[in-house]
């Protein structure tokens, strides 16, 4: 049994850590904070967890530091800019950080202090952070103390991209031309819990709307993974627009790609199914069949449609998830479980909840 802290842990992310983690049967959560509701019980701001923890939030003060250096993981649910702050502190204490804000994702600092209107305050630990997409950087995650967990958009971005950028620099042929498009929605509750106009209900609901137009801070985060991740043998234009729809959780990303005459002659249904045999939380559904946003509700999984049209040479990759748990705090725990050397579906295996 390993010993857990959540910082942040009355955010959307928050409550999904701990209900995913209260049924961990590796894990105690032993420590919850929030400035906010400092002395105030979980299920008093939660109900959903009456019987499940009796946890009371503590303020990030010294005392806490100190307890958080006891722990062996430590969960950042927090703002962009909180962790790095502790970061340093706890992994000298030789405790494990997730951070499921920013702050260890982008390896450029120029990237990040653009993007996030801040100056990194630990760039020497950025250097050691790995980044938290377990089905390309297990082994790494298996030895590191710093992870910074993926953005929502850029994992469905990555891992629709996967088998053809790898298949691309395999054949080292061009196989896609340079353009790809994304276009990718996401259910309200990709913007958290604090107040806002634009997240109002009668903004929201029967509304839909694109955001990030001119440039989001998710399109750096998913060139690095092409470019260093996936290791892109060709220079690939990425177009990437969000949108905001009218539903709580949820995420379909779009992926549009022109292929070339070479990349026409692969089967990419094959490929898909190929590449990610084996991979538990990864489903790559039959040639035909195309994925909605409530077949992984609630669930680490995240399901892929393949649909190829060699007479237009178009490919289109769909991409589905839940952004609140395969798109942050289920993938969390899948990288703490990789880190522990866990089974790496422990406490991840619960079926999508249908309706």
């Amino acid at each position: 049994m390993i010993s857990a802290a959540i910082v942040g842990g009355t955010g959307y992310t928050g409550i999904e850590l701990i209900r995913l983690l209260s049924a961990h049967p590796k894990v105690s959560i032993d420590l919850l904070t929030s400035r906010s509701e400092a002395g105030t019980r979980a299920d008093e701001i939660f109900p959903s967890l009456r019987g499940i923890s009796d946890l009371v939030f503590s303020d990030l003060g010294d005392e806490t530091l100190y307890a958080l250096q006891k722990c062996d993981v430590v969960f950042f649910a927090t703002p962009h800019g909180v962790a790095m702050k502790q970061a340093a502190a706890l992994t000298q204490a030789g405790v494990k950080v997730i951070d499921l804000a920013a702050d260890f994702r982008l390896q450029s600092l120029a990237d990040f202090e653009h993007w996030y209107q801040q100056t990194h305050s630990c760039p020497e630990l950025l250097k050691t952070a790995v980044y938290g997409l377990p089905e390309l950087n297990r082994d790494k995650l298996a030895e590191a103390f710093i992870v910074g967990n993926p953005g929502c958009y850029p994992t469905t971005a990555i891992l629709g991209l996967k088998p053809i950028i790898e298949m691309q620099n395999k054949q080292a042929v061009r196989l896609i031309e340079s353009r790809i498009v994304i276009d990718a929605k996401s259910g309200v509750s990709g913007a958290g819990r604090q107040a806002s106009l634009a997240l109002n209900y009668a903004e929201t609901t029967d509304n839909f709307k694109a955001y990030g137009i001119g440039g989001h801070r998710h399109l750096p985060e998913i060139e690095q993974g092409i470019e260093q991740l996936l290791v892109s043998q060709f220079s690939q234009q990425v177009r990437f627009l969000p949108h905001l729809v009218p539903m709580i959780r949820g995420m379909f990303s779009s992926i549009h790609m022109a292929l070339t005459e070479a990349g026409a002659g692969i089967d990419w249904q094959q490929e898909f199914e190929d590449s990610y045999a084996g991979e538990a939380f990864i489903d790559v559904l039959p040639h035909g069949v195309y994925p909605d946003t409530r077949s992984v509700r609630a669930s680490n999984r995240l399901r892929i449609a393949i649909h190829q049209d060699n007479e237009r040479g178009e490919l289109t990759v769909l991409v589905v998830q839940d952004n609140l748990v395969k798109g942050a705090a289920g993938q969390a725990v899948q990288n703490m479980n990789v880190m522990f050397a866990f089974d790496e579906t422990l406490g991840l295996n619960a079926a999508p909840i249908v309706p």
